[in-house]
């Protein structure tokens, strides 16, 4: 078992049921943890969208946790694991690094949660390529 993917998958699904928890917390939730104003305030006005969103987004991080425990060997092998891997943890590397040029070039628009989402994200992708390069070649 490879220990850096299975953290990378506990924190993927980790972020996957605090989306669900948003929904279920409603507008102040939606707020706290720093979505979009638009999003809080039609949950505020009943409207489906935001949790169709937030839940969307959930079941793909629960996708990618399990994938990385597939990876890891804790789940039987999913298909493309390999690509789809590298997928995932380009992403979650480049969102994490999409703070450099936010800083650069638009440092008024670096607020908390632009600071601290991009922190986590580089986390969840720095142990996603560690153990993406330890694995590497029983992937192929």
């Amino acid at each position: 078992m490879n220990r850096n993917l299975l953290i990378g998958g506990g924190l993927s699904l980790l972020a996957s049921l605090l989306h669900v928890a948003i929904i279920f917390g409603g507008p102040a939730w939606y707020r706290f943890f720093g979505a979009p104003a638009r999003y809080a305030w039609a949950a505020e006005r009943g409207e489906w969208w935001p949790s169709l969103v937030t839940m969307a987004i959930a079941a793909m991080l629960a996708i990618w946790a399990l994938y990385a425990f597939s990876a890891a060997g804790c789940l039987r092998r999913l298909p493309l694991l390999k690509p789809v891997l590298l997928i995932i943890t380009a992403i979650y590397l480049l969102r994490g690094l999409a703070l450099l040029p936010i800083w650069l070039w638009r440092p008024e628009a670096l607020n908390a949660f632009a600071v601290w989402s991009s922190l986590i994200c580089l986390g969840y992708g720095l142990f996603h390529a560690a153990g993406l390069s330890q694995r590497w070649r029983e992937l192929a």
